[in-house]
């Protein structure tokens, strides 16, 4: 039986997001043939940055949606969210000193536009409308406090950071936890304003 607050997923929905998590599931297998390492090196590689913590979740839930299980509006909303805030963090902050080449300008363009415009599209056309945003904002700031506290682990452990905002050594305790707080709060922020948006947009589709 499905909840009120779940994704009941048809057969549109479910040959969609089976879409999604294949491709997804591809370009991440795809990344880990590009490198120095063995394939496991690479992947465990990989699994340092956000980006690829977000696409996984996709792969997986997507994938999950295929197979026609329910999924917690929130936890749609989170997936939704970390996405959004992937791509639009990239492309305004980090793309500028970073510069793929080969495959890695296929595979970037996959997990950094694709898979979040077709998950966010997904989401916005699939999921049911949220008439009660806030009690949703507590799982949506999951994924980067989350994801705060590995960098930490990482750092301690390795001295490899994956992102300057979280780069502990250089910014400082007091920063890198007012940071961690801020990234928190902007996913809030972000992520209420998406479902406002959608709200909205369900009225009409």
């Amino acid at each position: 039986m499905t909840g009120k607050n779940d994704t009941t997923p048809g057969t549109a929905a479910r040959t969609m997001a089976g879409a999604i998590a294949l491709i997804a599931l591809a370009n991440l297998g795809l990344q880990t043939t590009i490198g120095t390492g063995s394939l496991l090196e690479n992947a465990a590689g990989l699994l340092r940055f956000f980006t690829i913590w977000s696409n996984c979740a996709a792969a997986l839930l997507m994938g999950a949606i295929a197979a026609g299980k329910t999924v917690p509006r929130a936890v749609m909303a989170a997936l939704a969210t970390a996405l959004s805030v992937v791509s639009l963090v990239y492309w305004m902050l980090l793309a500028v000193d970073h510069h793929p080449v080969g495959l890695d300008v296929l595979t970037n363009q996959i997990f950094h536009t694709f898979v979040p415009a077709a998950t966010f599209a997904w989401w916005l056309k699939y999921t049911p409308r949220a008439p009660h945003i806030i009690p949703l904002l507590p799982v949506i700031m999951v994924p980067p406090l989350s994801y705060g506290a590995f960098a930490f682990v990482l750092g301690e452990a390795t001295g490899f950071y994956a992102y300057f905002f979280l780069d502990l050594p250089e910014l400082g305790w007091a920063m890198f936890l007012a940071n961690n707080v801020g990234l928190a709060l902007f996913f809030a922020l972000v992520g209420t304003v998406l479902l406002a948006f959608k709200n909205l947009v369900n009225r009409f589709i």
